[in-house]
């Protein structure tokens, strides 16, 4: 692999994405590689951003939400940029608490009618 630029193949493989993830990114503007004839190219830049990319995927941010957080770099600069990051963080870092909070509940439910269930197992074993 080169170190300054990525082939396409280079890249799914870095990232472990298919190429229809690429080529998707790319379409919707997240990505924007170098072209030679039908050839991508991928430098630094691309990586930084696919980076960004799957770390907000597994945060839990649309791909528009980090298409439009993306855009505020290069229309607005770093500040506003890491503004909106904050308020983007915050919000989902409600929502994933809201969720853990479910997942407890649920959690704690289902243990409860285990046990009831292994309760009646035993009561009907002895029975």
């Amino acid at each position: 692999m080169s170190e300054t630029r990525l082939s396409f193949k280079e890249m799914c493989a870095k990232f472990e994405v298919t190429p229809r993830t690429l080529r998707y990114y790319e379409y919707i503007e997240l990505l924007a590689p170098e072209k030679d004839g039908r050839a991508r190219f991928y430098g630094p830049r691309e990586v930084a951003r696919m980076t960004l990319i799957l770390r907000g995927r597994r945060f839990g941010f649309s791909l528009e939400e980090i298409r439009q957080w993306l855009l505020i770099y290069r229309q607005k600069g770093t500040q506003p940029q890491l503004e909106q990051w904050l308020s983007l963080a915050d919000r989902q870092l409600a929502d994933l608490t809201r969720q853990q909070a479910e997942l407890e509940t649920s959690i704690n439910d289902l243990r409860a009618l285990r046990e009831t269930a292994a309760a009646e197992i035993r009561k009907l074993s002895e029975g």
